[in-house]
């Protein structure tokens, strides 16, 4: 299985209450920026791929951009931990490359705790990638880290 994971382009900000935090659209940056990452992305996903956004408007406008079917899940939301966001994926398990569109810094979590075994506080800037592979080793599957990329680099 891979994990895709893809933090949601930049945002309008907003002085509200955190509830209104779930509503906050992208901005023409951000617009460009998923649509620069989602045409790299296609050319590299499979056909059956999965991909999964938080409900966060601007979670689901960004992995809209793929053009490709978008699952809404609630554990995915603002606020959920690494081990709530890889029990959507079904990590390891899954026999799909799942995209999983997020946070901060639970993406960030997820990030280190795969290749480094511990929730460190790791940055993963707007509308990036972090692609992290599954491979053999001495018999035993290890994360491994395929692809870094930012939507600065296409």
């Amino acid at each position: 299985m891979d994990l895709i994971l893809w933090r949601h382009a930049d945002a309008h900000s907003t002085d509200r209450e955190t509830d209104l935090d779930l509503h906050r659209p992208l901005t023409g940056k951000g617009r460009r920026q998923a649509e620069q990452m989602a045409e790299w992305l296609d050319r590299h996903l499979a056909d059956t791929v999965k991909v999964l956004s938080s409900p966060a408007v601007r979670a689901v406008e960004t992995a809209e951009a793929l053009g490709r079917k978008v699952s809404v899940r609630e554990e995915l939301a603002p606020g959920s931990t690494a081990s709530a966001i890889l029990g959507a994926a079904n990590w390891p398990e899954s026999r799909h490359q799942v995209v999983i569109v997020g946070h901060q810094p639970a993406l960030g979590q997820i990030a280190s705790l795969l290749l480094f075994g511990d929730e460190l506080p790791t940055s993963i800037r707007k509308a990036s990638v972090w692609w992290i592979g599954r491979r053999n080793s001495e018999d035993l599957p290890r994360p491994v880290l395929r692809a870094c990329l930012g939507p600065d680099l296409l």
